[in-house]
């Protein structure tokens, strides 16, 4: 039984309202010689529905279809929130086990990043997601593909050089927010990178299953690609200047939630 169901107080199984057991044919006791077969069927017609749609994964309470999500650092699951829990987890500097995901989007205008620099980064298509996972301690990297999303082994030398060409996607939080970096390719000169919360790496993840067909997922994944970057580019800001790697994020800028 749910939470919510033990929380619902209009409706009372026959028992607790002074209901007599019976004395039927197959041997229960009682008053009035009714079967327990049938009281059983009451009672299991008498239990109220399950509620429809989603619930908080902390608090079970109802969730509407667009809700926030905390990441548990230690088993990397994603789970769905309402918003007071989700508020208990939005300390950075706090040693907390769960992280609120940030609602922000960041473009990086200034993003370098040639063919041959993503060539060293070893992912097999021109799409992939960054992030640091303090779990382990390094930089992780996810491409999306028919299975999901499938890990790289992201050779760090290579990455650390993207990271001291392009100081500023420094600023992305460990565990929750992603480097969404596109390569080079037909359609764009050069590499464009946005950070973006890490459950909506996942969501482009799932929707580009959905519709993958191929080696290179199909007229259909592209689409979806495109609607989905477009979304992307709407909701970013610039990225704060940077005086030097390394440095702070100089004042003029904007990394402020959508």
């Amino acid at each position: 039984m749910s939470i919510g169901q033990e929380r619902n107080a209009g409706t009372m199984a026959p028992w607790a309202a002074g209901t007599p057991l019976q004395n039927g044919a197959d041997g229960g006791t009682g008053a009035t010689g009714s079967p327990p077969l049938a009281l059983l069927r009451r009672i299991a017609g008498s239990r109220p529905a399950a509620a429809a749609g989603e619930r908080c994964e902390m608090c079970a309470e109802p969730l509407a279809e667009k809700h926030q999500h905390v990441v548990d650092t230690e088993s990397r699951a994603l789970l769905c929130t309402c918003r007071p829990c989700y508020l208990l987890f939005t300390d950075s500097g706090a040693t907390l086990r769960y992280r609120s995901v940030p609602e922000r989007y960041v473009s990086f205008p200034g993003f370098e990043l040639g063919a041959g620099q993503w060539d060293e980064l070893e992912i097999p298509i021109g799409l992939a997601f960054f992030f640091f996972n303090t779990g382990m301690g390094r930089t992780v990297a996810f491409y999306p593909g028919p299975a999901g999303a499938t890990e790289s082994e992201l050779p760090l030398g290579a990455w650390d050089a993207v990271l001291a060409a392009n100081p500023a996607v420094s600023i992305a939080a460990p565990d929750t927010e992603a480097l969404l970096i596109r390569a080079p390719g037909p359609e764009r000169l050069g590499a464009d990178c946005h950070l973006v919360p890490i459950d909506a790496c996942y969501e482009l993840v799932g929707r580009l299953r959905k519709v993958w067909r191929g080696f290179d997922g199909g007229q259909d994944a592209r689409e979806a690609l495109s609607g989905f970057f477009d979304h992307v580019v709407r909701s970013s800001k610039p990225a704060p200047a940077m005086v030097s790697p390394g440095a702070r994020p100089v004042e003029g800028g904007s990394d402020g939630p959508a």
